[in-house]
């Protein structure tokens, strides 16, 4: 995307979700999802479950930031803790950026924010899968000090293609600075 093409980033402010975002994060989530190259929903769930979703994480304190331009969202990046008492020190990083948005630096701004939250809420581990194929976002989670840690062969089918997952993990403790 040339500088004539690419939305102007200046304006982009990243926030705590909140509930006024929610149908416009539903709208986001779905065009991520329906490019069938990201994530692992091919659409969004109806917009009464992401609205429970979103509350959810607001009620538990999970970090969950969106990227906003005027009142729509354009990005989001969030952390779910998981459930179990014995596992609560970890939780599960997704995040996507509409197409337009992306390869100008809003990944990183809206990954280290969430990071930066997670680690205040006392996690201690952020995991993540990532299709092997998407290598800009192997190459930003590196730079923010995930490590690789498995291969999940044929973590996912989309039209009739096996898809491979690279599993990653950033440890707090041992996260040099990125």
């Amino acid at each position: 995307m040339d500088a004539a093409t690419s939305p102007d980033m200046s304006g982009i402010g990243i926030e705590p979700i909140a509930a006024a975002h929610i149908k416009s994060f539903h709208r986001a989530l779905d065009l991520v999802a329906r490019e069938k190259k990201y994530l692992s929903m091919l659409e969004a769930t109806p917009l009464p479950q992401t609205r429970e979703f979103v509350m959810g994480m607001i009620a538990k304190g999970n970090p969950q930031f969106v990227a906003v331009t005027g009142e729509e969202v354009v990005g989001w990046c969030d952390i779910s803790r998981h459930f179990f008492p014995s596992n609560a020190h970890r939780g599960r990083l997704g995040m996507g950026i509409l197409r337009a948005y992306r390869g100008q630096g809003l990944g990183r701004r809206l990954i280290e924010t969430t990071l930066r939250a997670a680690q205040d809420a006392d996690f201690a581990r952020v995991e993540l899968d990532v299709y092997e194929d998407n290598g800009r976002a192997i190459a930003l989670y590196e730079k923010v000090g995930f490590a690789r840690e498995g291969i999940v062969r044929r973590a996912a089918r989309i039209d009739g293609r096996f898809i491979d997952a690279i599993s990653m993990a950033l440890l707090f403790d041992e996260r040099g600075s990125a």
